[in-house]
């Protein structure tokens, strides 16, 4: 479930216009350190891995889309700060991939 949501992202990510390639060359670095920091993570975290993983599908969608909504990006941005945060204290580089993730997609105008 997870490597298929990251599958659709990495698919986004390919789609985005926005900013330069090596912003994109950095998103597709990042996202496979996030494939590795997730792989990494025990049974009992999966379900709040589920929840970063959707909140970032929904914002990498709203970002390829053509008509895209500036709320609906905000909105979904925002998901994935929350579901991040209990993440914080046990998995620090976990968070600090998916914030990295935020500030180019923000850096790009996303």
């Amino acid at each position: 479930m997870i490597n298929d949501t990251l599958s659709k992202i990495e698919s986004a990510i390919a789609k985005v216009q926005a900013g330069n390639s090596s912003d994109k060359a950095e998103l597709v670095a990042l996202l496979n350190k996030l494939k590795s920091e997730l792989s990494a993570l025990p049974a009992s975290k999966l379900d709040d891995a589920r929840s970063v993983g959707y909140f970032t599908e929904a914002a990498a969608h709203e970002v390829t889309r053509e008509n895209s909504s500036v709320q609906l990006k905000n909105l979904s941005i925002s998901g994935i700060s929350y579901a991040v945060k209990g993440f914080e204290v046990t998995h620090p580089e976990l968070v600090s991939v998916v914030n990295e993730i935020c500030m180019i997609l923000a850096r790009m105008g996303i």
